[in-house]
């Protein structure tokens, strides 16, 4: 018997490509991305269309690849948009959610706000069966407007429920195995001609085998995914991209989540330490001391240690190795490590998203002042993913509810198609 079609999707606000890895690593086929920023489309074309890569886009000849917004794609590519209506199963993304996030600053007119939609007018061009959105717990807060009162995620379901069948939660996404706690926001979405089941019992239901799949137990801790990255286990080296800089020297994976990540890489990238003066070391050292000791971690260090080190800033925290980490931000000085008197690198971070080592990101590593809003460095790149291994879990259950379906479509066509055949022949078997 012929193996089934792959399916198919297209990624709007791809970002560095977290949630096309995670999906073509469930067996879809991805057309194209959409991403606008420079750094972030070239940690996407160096990882996703590279030559020989794992995993690889099968993109449009008409499409160049470079950056490129969705107003732009949708004023310059509408034609061909157009005749690939219909064609797509799936259309994946998360517009930007700064505007959305509790950890921003919650503006109702951000004008990122409103690329959202954007995205539900790319919905209406493709017409795909499937719509997977994923965005920060704040979409579904209300905002004060004025008199008015906006709700983003009302507002995405009742655009969508003319055409589709919408489902929607709230995931705590360490369930997945992801070493972070990490709540989001997600909608998924079938044409209404489908009789797809509530896919978020599905994938609840699903989830035990998919851990076992991977031989991972959860909820897996900080310390299980990165203490293989220690200076203390592997020591420094001077390093290979930046002049100036020192990054930590490899030693192998140590856990069965290292191993995981660590599968096809014998080198990881992006291992570059922070250059902290020897005051800041000091005061780090003794930060994760005491928040060792008055059991702080994971948690923003308190008032009087703040008061005591005169810090202004408020989600300063220190890792505990035993559980997973607190959501990563786009603040390298967010986190601190949980022995070691530093800030994580660009690679911890990543591990505590679940990027493989062998996924290597581009662009500069931080941004500062006004440029925090123009650019997705690397750190910013890696917050702002989806876990590739939530996008893998959820994309192995779509495509077996739309392979289901499809299947179910196609025996009931057939069906009809040959009691038609019968009838026309004259020969119906009664009952």
């Amino acid at each position: 018997m012929p193996s089934a079609k792959p399916l198919t999707f297209i990624d709007a606000f791809a970002g560095c490509g977290g949630l096309s890895l995670g999906l073509m690593q469930a067996g879809l086929t991805g057309r194209f991305a959409i991403e606008r920023d420079k750094f972030a489309f070239a940690t996407l074309k160096a990882n996703l269309l590279a030559e020989g890569g794992p995993h690889q886009y099968v993109w449009p000849h008409w499409l160049p690849k470079e950056p490129v917004g969705i107003v732009e794609l949708l004023n310059d590519y509408r034609d061909q948009l157009e005749e690939v209506s219909g064609n797509v199963d799936i259309l994946v993304g998360g517009p930007p959610c700064q505007g959305f996030s509790s950890a921003g600053r919650r503006q109702h007119d951000d004008p990122r706000n409103q690329l959202f939609d954007s995205y539900l007018n790319l919905v209406d061009i493709i017409k795909p069966k499937a719509v997977l959105i994923e965005n920060v717990r704040g979409f579904t807060l209300d905002f004060n407007a004025g008199d008015e009162v906006k709700n983003f995620s009302q507002a995405l379901k009742s655009r969508l429920s003319d055409a589709y069948t919408v489902y929607e939660q709230l995931l705590d996404l360490s369930i997945f195995g992801i070493p972070q706690r990490r709540t989001r926001y997600f909608v998924l979405a079938f044409r209404s001609e489908l009789n797809v089941p509530d896919p978020f019992t599905q994938l609840q239901n699903r989830l035990p085998s998919f851990l076992r799949s991977l031989r991972l137990t959860v909820p897996v801790s900080s310390g299980s995914a990165i203490s293989d990255l220690e200076i203390a286990r592997g020591g420094k080296q001077p390093s290979t991209e930046h002049k100036g800089f020192e990054e930590i020297r490899y030693a192998g994976p140590l856990t069965r989540y290292q191993k995981l990540m660590n599968a096809g890489c014998e080198a990881p990238t992006n291992l570059r330490l922070a250059r902290h003066n020897e005051s800041i070391v000091a005061r780090f050292k003794e930060i994760i001391a005491l928040s060792h000791a008055d059991g702080r971690l994971n948690i923003s260090i308190g008032a009087e240690m703040r008061a005591r080190f005169g810090l202004k800033k408020m989600a300063l925290r220190v890792l505990d190795p035993e559980r997973p980490s607190p959501t990563i931000t786009s603040m390298p000085d967010d986190l601190l490590h949980y022995s070691e008197p530093r800030t994580l690198t660009v690679r911890e971070n990543a591990r505590l998203q679940s990027f493989p080592d062998w996924y290597s990101f581009q662009g500069k590593y931080t941004s500062g002042g006004h440029l925090r809003k123009q650019e997705v460095p690397r750190f910013t790149q890696v917050a702002n993913a989806v876990p590739p291994l939530v996008a893998r879990a959820i994309g192995e259950m779509l495509a077996d509810l739309l392979r289901s379906e499809t299947t179910a479509v196609g025996v009931s066509e057939h069906k009809v198609g040959s009691r038609l055949h019968e009838i026309q022949q004259g020969t119906e078997v009664c009952a």
